[in-house]
């Protein structure tokens, strides 16, 4: 057993007395998740683990040997029994008499459904050769910054050999493929004492008998590989040493804040994207290196890095000393279109003739020195992800730059992966995204009935959505139930006053550097007040006014910079009142405030028709449910005003109808997602009431 050099970093999991009483597939995946939660073990998505598994097979009773291996697409992290695709071993190994040579491995692929055991539905991965062919029962495959950076050195065999002995071997690069478990299996048989191989600008493999041996195995391989780094490079400075220093936290913010509604609108071109942005001491670390953009352009090594995060990332301009920001803003186009035809050239000159069309040509990943990194992506988590793999990226080009030289992947076999024909395949098996996806919407009121309902309408098609209230407890209380629906990544929230002039810029900030900009505002964030007008106080006037006309004049505006920055359009949506329209008797001030939304949004429709941002109204009427505005003064006064008790306020505004309905949130949301959609593209500037009828509110 490979012995540790150093103090134990990495946290042994495995509790005995749980994974006693498992079966072998039980235990594989007690294995894959131990391996999978931690991400110096391996990215998320990434790596294999396998096991081969006595079972009895359905058809015939006999027992027969089952190979139990992730499946296409999973993540060991997270994964669930049914995300391991099963094959029957002797049919596996039946192929090896298909096998027609290196120019027509990718067939083999298409062998693989038909060793399918027990009709699982699960896919196997293009990896499924490298793990049958292994002749050990228990197998790992991980992608851990320590054994890639050794990998991605130059002499990475001589490193191996010097690391760890005979006991972990080494092979030169080769794509993930038929041929490739090929070669594993002739490494194993001419190396029986091997319990482990690294791969050449990839990874590392190591297998047992036993599925506990297996893993302290590869926990203890890792380790060795980091302690031996820790020793060469304690106090050594990393990548060269710093150029830049990191502007403070608060001034890395509010430059991403600027930059990535920016960039945002400069990469939507065939598809809204979604912004991430990690300003970890990691990443400072890197940006603000000596040798940051010469080791940044030399690329990614490993496949899992560069088809997360593409060839190489962008430099941006960005010099932390000088804050020259409006400077790079207003050359930040040009180093954009830079990046595509760069890109477009790397396709041209590398492509085959049945290669797949060119894709998105713009940067997935941003360097800003002195401030982090900026990521986009198609929807959040991705854009996350493709952070996390840069951040390995980094990691593994510290560690190989530091004792040899960082080697990224030969450009021609770069991108013969990322525009590899069964790649393509997957990607085009994705499902048809969903109508909002991409989108980023901000809800005043977020809280609340209307805007929370709101919120899930968004969520519920594809959007990403920050709430901002006012009311702290209920803000939270909001999102955790939005996250348990939707997950962490696509909801946030923001404590907003909508009056605070300097607060409503900080959410809009905010915003932008979670999601990358904005796409839809719903100003939604009010009051109620009720009482005759010469009962009713400047003060109360005064704070209809301020929330319900001047918050929702601040938010837009605030709206409009940021959807005017990105240039792709947008959409505002007021939840204003059927009160805008219809006058009500002890509601002067309410009513006028209304009034007052709707006509704002009326001279937004107008001023915003030219950079493509909409502007449109919803006009509520009696929503109870769910209603922040209906819980306290204002239902006493409005049952008051009506000569009715609490209990029968919703029955007469149902009666009032012209539909004898009640109105509910979700029926608000319908229209605020409406007006949001794509359903609406040519609409600005209009109206649509969601009362039940109300013939004192028709627009015309």
């Amino acid at each position: 057993m490979l012995k540790n050099a150093g103090e134990q970093r990495l946290e042994n999991l495995w509790d005995e007395s749980r994974a006693a009483g498992m079966s072998e597939s039980e235990k594989l995946l007690y294995r894959s998740n131990l391996l999978g939660s931690d991400k110096r073990i391996t990215n998320y998505g990434g790596g294999n683990t396998s096991a081969k598994v006595t079972e009895r097979d359905p058809l015939t009773g006999e027992t027969v040997e089952v190979l139990w291996v992730k499946g296409s697409g999973g993540d060991v992290g997270t994964m669930k029994l049914d995300g391991f695709a099963t094959l029957y071993m002797d049919k596996l190994r039946a192929l090896k008499g298909l096998y027609r040579g290196l120019e027509h491995e990718d067939e083999m692929v298409g062998y693989l459904p038909h060793c399918t055991f027990a009709l699982n539905t699960r896919a196997a991965s293009i990896d499924t050769p490298l793990h049958a062919y292994v002749p050990k029962k228990h197998v790992d495959h991980m992608h851990p910054d320590a054994i890639i950076a050794i990998a991605a050195s130059a002499g990475s065999e001589a490193l191996t050999r010097e690391i760890f002995g005979g006991e972990i071997g080494w092979l030169p690069w080769k794509r993930p493929g038929y041929e490739l478990g090929l070669w594993l299996e002739k490494f194993c048989l001419e190396n029986p004492d091997a319990k482990g191989v690294v791969l050449e600008s990839h990874g590392l493999f190591t297998w047992a008998d036993d599925a506990r041996e297996c893993y302290d195995l590869t926990l203890a391989t890792i380790q060795c590989a980091m302690d031996w780094f820790a020793d060469r490079t304690e106090g050594a400075p990393a990548f060269g040493g710093a150029v830049h220093e990191s502007l403070p936290e608060g001034e890395r913010r509010t430059v991403a804040a600027r930059l990535m509604p920016a960039i945002r609108g400069m990469v939507s071109g065939q598809h809204r994207m979604v912004g991430h942005f990690d300003d970890s001491e990691t990443v400072l670390d890197f940006v603000n290196a000596r040798e940051m953009e010469p080791l940044a352009a030399l690329g990614t090594s490993c496949p899992d890095h560069f088809l997360r995060t593409k060839i190489r990332p962008l430099v941006v301009a960005f010099d932390p000393a000088k804050k020259n920001l409006d400077q790079v803003l207003d050359g930040l186009r040009a180093q954009v279109a830079a990046y595509r035809e760069d890109y477009t050239a790397y396709y041209e000159r590398c492509r085959h003739d049945d290669s797949p069309a060119l894709r998105d040509p713009n940067a997935v990943v941003y360097l800003v020195p002195g401030v982090g990194m900026i990521t986009f992506a198609k929807d959040k988590a991705t854009a996350r992800i493709s952070g996390e793999f840069y951040v390995n990226a980094i990691n593994v080009m510290r560690g190989a730059s530091a004792v040899s030289e960082y080697r990224g992947l030969p450009e021609q076999e770069a991108f013969d992966i990322e525009y590899w024909l069964l790649e393509e395949a997957k990607l085009q098996r994705m499902p048809k995204p969903k109508a909002l996806a991409g989108r980023v919407a901000l809800v005043t009121g977020g809280a609340g009935g209307i805007g929370s309902a709101t919120a899930e309408k968004y969520l519920a098609e594809g959007a990403c959505v920050v709430l901002a209230d006012i009311d702290a407890e209920a803000l939270a209380s909001t999102k955790e139930r939005l996250v348990q629906r939707h997950g962490r990544d696509v909801v946030c929230a923001v404590e907003m006053n909508v009056t605070d002039e300097a607060g409503v810029a900080r959410a809009f900030a905010e915003t932008a550097v979670e999601f990358g900009g904005l796409d839809i505002l719903v100003s939604n964030a009010g009051i109620a007040s009720s009482a005759p007008v010469e009962e009713t106080t400047l003060d109360l006037w005064n704070r209809n006014m301020e929330i319900l006309s001047t918050g929702y004049f601040l938010v837009s505006r605030e709206a409009f910079r940021t959807m005017r920055a990105q240039g792709i359009g947008g959409s505002i949506v007021f939840i204003a009142s059927k009160n805008g329209l219809a006058a009500s008797p002890n509601a002067s001030a309410y009513c006028t405030a209304k009034a007052s939304e709707i006509h704002l949004a009326r001279c937004l429709a107008l001023e915003g028709a030219d950079a493509g941002i909409r502007v449109n109204v919803v006009n509520p009427d009696a929503v109870l449910k769910g209603s922040k505005i209906w819980e306290g003064e204002w239902l006493e006064q409005r049952a008051s005003t009506y000569k009715t008790d609490k209990e029968g306020l919703e029955e007469m505004y149902r009666n009032r109808s012209m539909l004898k309905l009640s109105v509910l949130p979700e029926d608000i949301a319908e229209a605020a997602y409406f007006f949001a959609s794509d359903l609406s593209a040519k609409s600005t500037g209009n109206i649509v009431n969601v009362d039940a009828g109300n013939k004192e509110a028709f627009t015309r």
